[in-house]
């Protein structure tokens, strides 16, 4: 059934809206890809927070037309899909590789990194990157270790004393008399 030009215009007009608050994107092709593996994939996009489409690429170029990844949608040949997020993109790029890695009908084209157009292997480069939440835990530990020290160390001093008093009394070094 041949879709009409009123439901393109939607599409385009739909697509162009979530385009223009998207940070990241990942513009990929696709050959014989089966039913169960688009849902796969599908399925992991959602999982690492991004949104999946496979688009005509005339309906791409003018829905991107006045967004960051315009320049990304502008030459686009053969079978073309986004995956797009305004979430972490180290966390799309992760999912999308390990995607590639085991189904190699799958292949990227392009990205967009906050506006800017990389290539495939700054795609794969992306995915090599720990994600927000690790550098946030590593941020948040390189914060907290010189405070633990500081506790550390001045625990250590009484701990240290209840040690050396413990053993005089075991050994009796401390009786009444003196002796």
């Amino acid at each position: 059934m041949a879709v009409t030009r009123a439901r393109k215009a939607e599409q385009v007009d739909k697509l162009a809206a979530e385009l223009k608050q998207v940070n990241s994107m990942i513009v990929g092709t696709f050959g014989k890809l089966t039913v169960a593996q688009d849902f796969e994939l599908r399925k992991t996009v959602r999982a690492a927070g991004g949104k999946y489409h496979v688009v005509k690429n005339t309906l791409a170029r003018r829905a991107a037309q006045g967004t960051a990844a315009e320049e990304a949608l502008k030459s686009l040949k053969g079978v073309t899909s986004i995956a797009y997020t305004n979430g972490d993109p180290v966390a799309l790029a992760k999912a999308l590789t390990k995607y590639v890695t085991d189904n190699p009908e799958y292949g990227f084209k392009a990205g967009v990194l906050e506006g800017k157009v990389i290539s495939i292997s700054e795609v794969k480069a992306l995915a090599t990157m720990p994600s927000k939440e690790e550098i946030y835990s590593k941020l948040l530990f390189l914060m907290n270790a010189p405070a633990q020290r500081l506790v550390t160390a001045m625990n250590a001093v009484g701990r240290n004393l209840a040690v050396v008093v413990n053993q005089g009394v075991e050994k009796k070094k401390f009786s009444e008399a003196g002796s």
